[in-house]
């Protein structure tokens, strides 16, 4: 439920002094790597902590809070409540909307107020309170004022020109503000600017002095935007002139073909057509491969894209698709092999024989189910899983899934990201070369999870034998059938 917060008495309005504003005791909320201006109304999401606790406070207190804004190395001493030092300015504000969520954050929206000089905490637990005196801008006027600032908007018209991307209702915004103050705040606030930067204005006082910090970092970020452009310029010329080099060769090979010449033999798209025709994989499989093939021959291998696309065919045809011959499951060579390789371990030898004997039993009927070795680090787990897969004769693959975060790393990265790639599980597919290894994932209790997403839960589509013969690879984009491995 929200509604809305009417504007306190007791900040200062504009042109009170410092020595009339009166001292103020607010809730004070935290925000790394960004900076929220006054006059500025930012929405935001937050989760547990004491920030939560100051704003839900001032919340059903209908009060303002003070921000105070620290980068990233700095939030952990404040979430233990022992921080070595707070900022000197911050920012009162307004809290327009607050909304709890479902899995435990809110979602708020801040309308910054004035600037406020942090004077000490008066309190720690359940959450920071502190004392702050309101600061307000003096209204300096004079010709050198007004050229700043008229400098400043033509700043901005330039800065607009080259981005293109700047609606024009802010723009008009920007030209209708008439404080030097003001007009630095909502400058800094552009996107191109840093955290490290917006905090050096914030924490100026005089608003000309801040006006003309803001009019030094606009003029180097026109620069670098310029600098940007001509680069983007030079590169687009490098790329036509690519793109002419391949026409020509493609000229120069129909020629030779009239002719009666040999051609090229060693062409990669030749190349790449023969291997897709050769590979033995489903039909699915080879109608992806043949469109991306398409894609590579229009764009060329000079395209920006050619390296992505050769990459992603590479993977598709190097990966192991066919049936294959399972040799007969012997007991007593099973039994042979682990004895072999391991001393002792009676019951575990037992259990994975009785395992196996099943298997050999049930056929391919069986959905094989999952073995789990439990045990601390040296005892023959993974020697275990190897000593398995000398016993079927199938090849061996291990992947550790210890401290991964990212459920990228199971599911794979989409091909829109750089440098993206599958994911472990069908690296250790392709590392195999085969559709039945027995596949070790050891140190699955050591996953961990957080704002990328639950990697335990992406495993549920690797193991579940009712999935996992159409498992999605985010990278492929195409099933691939696990069903016939050994987990």
């Amino acid at each position: 439920m929200t509604k809305q917060k009417q504007p306190s008495d007791t900040i200062a309005q504009s042109g009170e002094s410092e020595e009339d504003t009166p001292e103020r005791e607010l809730p004070l909320v935290v925000l790394g790597e960004m900076v929220i201006m006054p006059h500025m109304t930012v929405p935001l999401q937050v989760g547990q902590g004491k920030s939560y606790r100051a704003m839900e406070q001032a919340w059903d207190e209908d009060q303002e809070v003070l921000l105070i804004f620290v980068s990233e190395s700095e939030i952990e001493s404040y979430k233990n409540g022992q921080p070595q030092q707070f900022p000197p300015i911050g920012v009162i504000a307004r809290l327009e909307e607050f909304i709890k969520l479902p899995d435990g954050t809110v979602r708020i929206i801040l309308e910054g107020l004035v600037r406020a000089r942090l004077l000490e905490a008066i309190q720690v637990d359940p959450f920071f309170r502190v004392r702050c005196l309101p600061l307000t801008d003096a209204e300096p006027v004079g010709m050198e004022v007004e050229a700043l600032m008229d400098t400043v908007k033509q700043q901005v018209d330039e800065f607009v020109d080259h981005l293109g991307e700047v609606p024009q209702d802010a723009v008009a915004f920007v030209h209708r503000i008439d404080k030097p103050g003001h007009l630095a705040d909502i400058v800094t606030y552009a996107p191109a600017f840093e955290f490290t930067e917006r905090l050096d204005i914030l924490n100026e006082i005089d608003p000309v002095e801040r006006l003309r910090r803001a009019y030094m970092l606009l003029a180097r970020q026109l620069e670098l935007l310029k600098l940007r452009q001509k680069i983007q310029q030079d590169t687009k010329e490098v790329l036509d002139q690519s793109q002419r080099e391949y026409f020509l060769r493609e000229q120069m090979r129909v020629i030779r073909r009239e002719l009666g010449e040999d051609e090229d033999s060693d062409d990669p798209i030749d190349e790449l057509r023969r291997k897709i025709a050769e590979l033995n994989a489903p039909d699915y499989v080879k109608e992806q491969a043949t469109h991306e093939l398409k894609r590579l021959a229009q764009q060329g291998m000079n395209s920006p894209e050619a390296g992505v696309i050769r990459t992603y065919l590479d993977w598709i045809i190097n990966l192991p698709w066919s049936e294959e011959e399972i040799s007969e499951i012997s007991i007593a060579q099973a039994q042979e092999v682990l004895d072999e390789d391991h001393y002792g371990l009676e019951k575990v030898k037992e259990r994975l024989l009785e395992y196996l004997a099943v298997r050999k039993l049930a056929g391919s009927r069986m959905r094989s189910p999952i073995l789990c070795l439990v045990g601390p680090p040296g005892v023959g787990k993974t020697s275990l899983g190897r000593s398995i897969a000398r016993a079927l004769g199938r090849s061996f693959v291990r992947t550790s899934l210890g401290g991964i975060r990212d459920e990228a790393e199971i599911r794979g990265h989409r091909r829109t990201y750089i440098g993206a790639m599958p994911g472990r599980v069908i690296q250790g597919m392709k590392t195999a070369k085969s559709r039945y290894p027995v596949y070790i994932l050891d140190e699955v209790d050591k996953i961990g999870q957080d704002f990328r997403g639950d990697p335990t839960s992406a495993l549920l589509e690797v193991l579940d034998p009712e999935q996992n013969n159409t498992f999605s690879d985010h990278y492929l984009e195409i099933p691939y059938d696990l069903s016939q491995v050994v987990f």
